[in-house]
């Protein structure tokens, strides 16, 4: 197949990396803290932590999860916001040669249950904000070491302290808790602190990891282009592919920092997202630091933090760039060092990209990925100088094919289903071979759901989805998992969800509802969604009707609701 992608490269970005350039990421993080023992890597809440911290204390999650005797590969949930917990224990999970799960901590009760059954987790690392989430489903999971992280734990004595006081006591965020230190099956759990997790280790040895670049590094969970909730399984050469694609795509625009240790990556974006994961591993690999923002959704507190230094990546999707630029504040700040503005996650709309480049004079770079492909996909030259309203170039060692239904390769121009193939692509979903099989093309692409077009330049546009898949703020939502909660609620006949546009989110759920009960109110059924689905899962718009489109085989047509019909 001709790769007209190459030509549209940046001068000195290679067509091609090394994906085999470490034997794991356990190579790649000895390296970098070995080389940039003294350099900063992380603040939050005006606390630093340098790499020789980073190593010292991911060693000791390290060593305490061999001393539990786990075999090699065993699966580790962490269950953590951007604070420095999370670099933490995943490094020490990773270096130990264990795979990381990375869970979203706002799940409900359902959804964790679901998640750590699934990924056969035995043990979980949780900030204890959201401990009483796993306490009502423990029961029902592989679970039988539980490490209980507090707001404060890498924050410094005082003031850490204080924030776990706040936290806890002032702010209420903490609801009560009580982990069962038995199974129903009388195997009895661990229960400890993170605090005394780390000192546990600090006084054990670290076995050297025995991963290789076909390890699994990660099970990344999500929706995948149908159907629930699965682990994508990104493998250690994967990831390892992924972060030197990055650095590859990067480099023209962060050449004008001459010392890497110097950039500044703003870490907005949730840690357990492959987006923000991809850029904390980039960070490690090239010795840069990063400002950890716990609560992007607080925009006055996150841009008092941006006050105080300056910052130079700024990843983001769509909604939080425009809500940031909705601030006053935000736009009296000093923008002379961003060198590159990253969109990914949900579409970037061009009046948000036109307002970012006002306000910054950093044109928005919108760039497009899945779980599967650890983020990275294509993406628009990063010294472009405006935004181009497509998701850009095949990444180096990236294939993109346009194919037909009968996965055959469609011409320049021609629509079709955006297929990938590359060493950042997963192997498959976890134990779902049947879902796996479905996922690639007899030539080993992966299939994506997206349709789309690429030009004779190689740029690649979105044009439709094949699935029907909700994006809502960057996140994936699939419709059928809505319709199975939602249809258990009581007074529910039968439901439909679709996404519909919105400002602020990019889509919006909406859900219309066949009831059996004329008593049922749409609080009825947004207090049940509240109950059972994550908060971008929970729909925004919810209408009754007596019935709902359907196929002459009883399939509800989800195009005619979004058509309005």
């Amino acid at each position: 197949m001709k790769q007209p992608w190459f030509d549209s490269y940046p001068a000195g970005v290679p067509h091609k990396i090394n994906p085999n350039a470490y034997i794991s990421l356990a190579a790649l993080f000895n390296e970098s803290f070995k080389k940039n023992a003294n350099n900063r890597f992380s603040v939050c809440m005006d606390q630093w932590m340098t790499y020789g911290e980073l190593d010292e204390l991911s060693t000791a999650v390290g060593a305490w999860l061999q001393a539990q005797g786990l075999p090699a590969g065993e699966r580790v949930a962490l269950m953590l916001p951007n604070v420095p917990q999370f670099p933490v224990t995943m490094a020490g999970i990773l270096r130990s040669g264990y795979t990381c799960v990375n869970v979203n901590p706002l799940y409900t009760a359902r959804e964790l249950k679901h998640q750590l059954a699934d990924s056969g987790a035995t043990t979980i690392v949780i900030l204890e904000n959201f401990a009483k989430t796993l306490q009502e489903v423990i029961d029902d999971t592989p679970i039988e070491r539980v490490i209980v992280a507090s707001m404060g734990d890498l924050l410094g004595f005082l003031k850490g302290n204080f924030i776990t006081f706040a936290v806890r006591h002032l702010k209420k965020m903490v609801p009560a808790y009580k982990i069962p230190l038995q199974s129903p099956s009388g195997l009895k759990r661990k229960v400890m602190t993170f605090k005394a997790m780390l000192a546990e280790g600090a006084g054990k040895s670290m076995k050297p990891s025995t991963a290789t670049g076909d390890s699994i590094a990660f099970l990344q969970y999500t929706g995948g282009t149908t159907g629930l909730s699965k682990g994508a399984v990104l493998t250690h050469r994967n990831v390892i592919a992924a972060t030197l694609q990055a650095e590859a795509w990067f480099a023209p625009a962060t050449v004008r920092i001459s010392d890497p240790s110097k950039i500044n990556s703003i870490a907005a974006l949730p840690l357990y997202h492959i987006f923000a994961l991809t850029l904390c591993l980039l960070a490690i690999r090239q010795g840069s630091h990063m400002t950890l923002i716990p609560n992007p959704r607080d925009i006055p507190g996150f841009v008092d933090v941006l006050k105080k230094r300056p910052f130079h990546i700024f990843p983001a999707v769509n909604t939080l760039f425009n809500a940031l630029l909705q601030n006053v504040q935000f736009k009296a700040l000093d923008f002379s060092q961003l060198c590159l503005s990253q969109a990914g996650g949900m579409a970037a709309s061009v009046g948000t990209a036109k307002g970012w480049l006002e306000v910054t004079g950093c044109p928005m770079v919108e760039g497009w990925g899945m779980s599967e492909t650890c983020a990275i996909g294509t993406n628009n030259p990063v010294n472009a100088t405006s935004f181009s309203g497509t998701i850009g170039l095949p990444q180096p060692s990236t294939e993109i094919a346009i194919k037909d239904d009968d996965g055959v390769s469609q011409p320049i121009g021609g629509s079709g289903e955006i297929c990938i193939k590359g060493p950042n692509v997963m192997v498959g979903y976890y134990n779902q071979p049947e879902e796996t099989a479905a996922a690639f093309t007899a030539d080993g692409f992966m299939r994506t759901g997206d349709i789309g077009t690429m030009d004779e330049r190689g740029y690649v546009r979105i044009v439709d989805r094949k699935k029907d898949m909700i994006i809502v703020s960057g996140f994936n939502v699939f419709p059928n998992e809505l319709e199975n909660v939602i249809s258990l609620c009581p007074g529910v006949v039968e439901c439909a969800a679709i996404g519909i546009p919105d400002e602020k989110t990019g889509e919006a759920i909406k859900v219309f509802v066949v009831k059996s009960d004329s008593m049922l109110t749409e609080d009825d059924v947004a207090k049940y969604c509240r109950q059972n689905l994550t908060g971008y899962k929970i729909p925004k718009h919810i209408e009754f009707r007596d019935d709902l489109p359907k196929t002459n085989v009883g399939k509800i047509l989800r195009r005619e609701l979004r058509a309005g019909k």
